[in-house]
């Protein structure tokens, strides 16, 4: 004998379930329906059921507070402060906050939402037939009547201390996304509008890090600059040089098309900055026939002969100019900043 007749042979000859016995035996494949349903202890105690209330509530209590505390991380942290924390090492103290109040937030809203459907909203299962897609009249009315009960069962009018917490939770925790958008400051004010660059200012050769003088710059080179007591270990280095990085060309002065290019330079030493008016890449491609530079990224090109301005590609307008000279000591100095914004073009340039 097959342990599958065995198995047969051991089956009830009926089962009984919630829609009443169904033969078993005679079809073991037979749809065994639901279990007969079994009431929740808050069914049938009120206080039970007070008890969960006040648990959901108590939840979505703790998921305001961790949201008011994820904003006040915001005020309270520095961005830059380091501390020790047993035993995640050395962290940063705003974002060990922010992280732990958002997940808390998120998740007592969870866990009391869950909790809700658990204890007190109705758990009775409903087995439907498989209908057409395209709904009839009968089933439009009948799903509308489903969430009217279904509104009525989960008793969010009835059970105002837990809608009108959960109300304050969901309202509280978009503050968190809102908070976030500090990130994208603070404002550039006027900062895009000037550079290290001034009056007096040394260009410092960006390799050997000495001054510039002009038997430096031979015909047809092509140097980087940047200005004197700007040093890489500086804290704001980079943002510092993504404006002042200066690209030092030397040109026959007869070759010199445009006339204040020629006024700016000296002894056909001339000054432009190094950001693409484009997005902002450095240029460093140099072809010293045509004395036109090109941008690596997008292929913008500029003629340092006639005013840096545009001959091809994306960008919008010529690189600023840097006026320069010679000091008492030889050395070729700034005489100001660059005429215009360096880099892109940007909303507030007016």
């Amino acid at each position: 004998m097959s342990s599958q007749q065995n198995s047969e042979d051991n089956l009830p000859a009926e089962q009984e379930t919630a829609h009443g016995a169904v033969g078993v035996k005679d079809d073991p494949f037979a749809d065994p329906g639901l279990p007969a349903h079994k009431p929740r202890i808050q069914d049938l105690d009120e206080r039970a059921a007070n008890r969960s209330e006040r648990a959901v509530a108590f939840m979505f209590i703790l998921s305001m507070l961790a949201t008011v505390g994820f904003i006040a991380s915001y005020v309270i942290f520095p961005v830059d402060k380091i501390v020790y924390i047993w035993p995640f090492g050395h962290v940063s103290p705003l974002n060990f906050s922010l992280g732990l109040t958002l997940g808390f937030a998120l998740f007592f809203i969870g866990a009391g939402a869950v909790h809700w459907a658990r204890t007190l909203m109705s758990d009775v299962e409903v087995a439907d037939d498989r209908h057409a897609i395209e709904a009839t009249p009968e089933v439009k009315a009948q799903v509308l009547a489903d969430f009217a009960a279904g509104a009525q069962e989960s008793a969010l009018g009835r059970r105002k201390l837990i809608r009108n917490t959960m109300f304050g939770a969901l309202a509280l925790v978009p503050l968190s996304g809102v908070v976030l958008l500090r990130d994208l400051g603070p404002l550039p004010e006027k900062k895009l509008r000037s550079t290290l660059w001034a009056k007096g200012k040394l260009l410092v050769n960006m390799n050997t890090m000495e001054p510039l003088r002009p038997e430096h710059v031979t015909v047809g080179s092509l140097t980087f600059a940047m200005p004197e007591g700007l040093t890489q270990e500086a804290h704001d280095f980079q943002s510092q040089i993504a404006k002042a990085a200066l690209m030092i060309v030397r040109i026959e002065p007869d070759d010199i098309k445009d006339k204040q290019e020629r006024e700016w330079a000296y002894e056909g030493i001339v000054a432009f900055s190094k950001i693409c008016t484009h997005v902002g890449c450095p240029i460093s491609l140099y072809e010293q026939q045509t004395h036109h530079v090109l941008c690596p990224c997008h292929q913008s090109t500029f003629d340092l002969s006639d005013g840096a301005r545009v001959i091809f590609g994306p960008a919008g307008h010529p690189l600023p100019q840097l006026r320069i000279g010679v000091n008492s000591e030889g050395n070729l100095e700034a005489l100001g900043d660059f005429d215009e914004p360096v880099g892109p073009s940007f909303w507030e340039r007016g």
